[in-house]
């Protein structure tokens, strides 16, 4: 029984209680360099096609391919952040198969002495438990060009300026048990990847690519089920979507007394389906062996240790640094270290907090770059790297309000839009433009003998236990002066004759 199609689909409760998903990923990731894998043709998307090819690109007789340096630089900077053990010694190989859309007919890989083995990429589950997904090798290789079918009624085109882009396969284990694990995974993947500037990690572009490996088998069984591998999914969602549907597509073929085929399916996002492309039954015979136009390759300690130092600090580092020694819940950690440019700017504005205040309000700036910051940042469409105000000059603003200086909300709505558009530290801006607090204690104890005598009905209602009209006075008092009132010292006056 094969259901074609996703109405036919029932919930994953029906399958989830008698059987267990098994999903194993396969990540190809395209290296962030100027030239390609194995030639100086160069390394560009967009461009029009065939024209980023050359003599090497198209295997013209007599060319030779020549390692890109900053290639094995990626895969062994990829390989330190997953803890992986990087090959002291490997060699590349041939891989050889039918690529319309690789013109000399075989592939430049790694088989049996891959860069990276072992490693490990951590995810956080629903429950905050964490779930380290075991990788089992990142290997280095070059992509084919594009076959095109949908412009040509008669004829399949061929696009090469993909063709010799390099890649790094990433390799996980079947360790994963759930759909929403893996796309968890596939996240990961991609902050990592982009923090340590090796991938744009674009699906929609090809850059980040994934197949998925999925079998089921009884819960309780150790042994594995026959497994299908799901290509062409340009979505962290659709490879969600896929992994559903081909767990539940098992589940009614077994319960229904047939047997899974080991097959290469296609994923349909249209109709949320897939479908076959390609028995696996015979395993492909590609004749590995080693590349004999490339040396073998070595990796010194030092090697390894050079680029350790180019490396920025890693997500899941900078989320245990917040958490633990900031004090920031797991939900404020996520959102800073979401990118890298947000993380690397509020890095440097607790550096400066460090030094410039004693209290160091971490909390206070975590606020202002996921509030006002990126706010700004969306709107605008730009990078934060773009953002006018430098890391600097928004740990003084912090600075200002925690020293009771100028209120919040006067910050947001008068001093950050100024900072936006011209120079000067925030400090200097607020003195210029008559922001700073000069409201003292006797300025705002008149304006609160005013509000209790506008409100002696409320005055009672906060005596009899309504605590909730704190906020009431608190904004009749900064009403009364302008918003200069330093919110902490106001607020405690507050409370005082409230309840004197």
């Amino acid at each position: 029984m094969k259901p074609n199609d996703k109405e036919s689909m029932a919930s994953t409760a029906h399958w989830s209680e008698k059987w267990e998903l098994v999903v194993g990923l396969e990540v190809h990731a395209q290296l962030l360099t100027k030239s390609k894998a194995y030639s100086s043709d160069p390394n560009a998307y967009g461009d029009r096609p065939n024209t980023l090819v050359g003599p090497v690109t198209l295997g013209l007789p007599g060319t030779l391919p020549v390692p890109n340096t900053l290639v094995i630089d990626h895969a062994i900077k990829l390989g330190l952040a997953c803890g992986c053990t990087i090959a002291p010694r490997m060699h590349y190989a041939r891989k050889n198969y039918f690529y319309p859309d690789l013109p000399k007919g075989y592939q430049i890989t790694q088989d049996n002495t891959p860069i990276c083995t072992g490693g490990t990429i951590t995810i956080t589950m629903a429950d905050g438990a964490e779930k380290a997904i075991e990788l089992t090798r990142i290997h280095m290789e070059e992509d084919a060009g594009k076959s095109i079918h949908d412009v040509d009624p008669f004829n399949t085109l061929i696009d090469l300026n993909r063709a010799g882009v390099p890649l790094v396969e990433i390799v996980s284990e079947p360790v994963m048990r759930s759909s929403q694990e893996a796309y968890d995974y596939l996240v990961e993947v991609r902050r990592l990847v982009r923090y340590l500037d090796i991938c744009d990690g674009n699906m929609e572009e090809g850059s980040l690519r994934c197949d998925a490996n999925i079998s089921i088998r009884p819960k309780g069984a150790t042994e594995f089920g026959t497994r299908t591998e799901v290509k062409n999914m340009n979505s962290f969602k659709n490879v969600q979507r896929a992994i559903e549907y081909e767990a539940q597509r098992q589940s009614e073929v077994l319960d229904a007394g047939g047997s899974i085929s080991m097959e290469t399916r296609n994923f349909d996002a249209a109709k949320g389906i897939t479908t076959s492309l390609r028995s696996k039954e015979m395993a492909h015979d590609y004749r590995y062996f080693p590349e004999p136009d490339i040396q073998p390759l070595t990796v010194s300690e030092a090697k390894k240790e050079a680029v350790r130092k180019t490396m920025p600090p890693l997500p899941r580092e900078l989320r245990a640094k917040y958490t633990k020694e900031f004090g920031l819940s797991s939900y404020d950690a996520e959102i800073l270290t979401d990118d890298k440019g947000t993380a690397l700017y509020y890095e440097d504005v607790t550096a400066k907090l460090a030094v410039t205040a004693g209290s160091k309000p971490y909390k206070q700036a975590a606020n202002w770059v996921m509030g006002d910051v990126r706010s700004w940042v969306n709107e605008k469409g730009l990078s934060i790297a773009e953002m006018p105000i430098s890391a600097e000059r928004l740990a003084g603003l912090v600075v200002l309000i925690e020293g009771g200086k100028i209120s919040h909300s006067l910050a947001s709505q008068k001093l950050f839009p100024l900072m936006l558009e011209k120079t000067g530290t925030a400090e200097e801006l607020a003195q210029a433009n008559g922001l700073l607090s000069d409201a003292g204690s006797d300025v705002i104890e008149e304006a609160v003998r005013n509000a209790i005598a506008r409100f002696p009905d409320k005055v009672e209602a906060y005596r009899a236990g309504n605590k909730g009209l704190l906020g009431l006075f608190m904004g009749e008092v900064m009403k009364a002066t302008k918003g200069k009132a330093d919110p902490r010292s106001a607020n405690e006056i507050v409370k005082r004759m409230l309840e004197a």
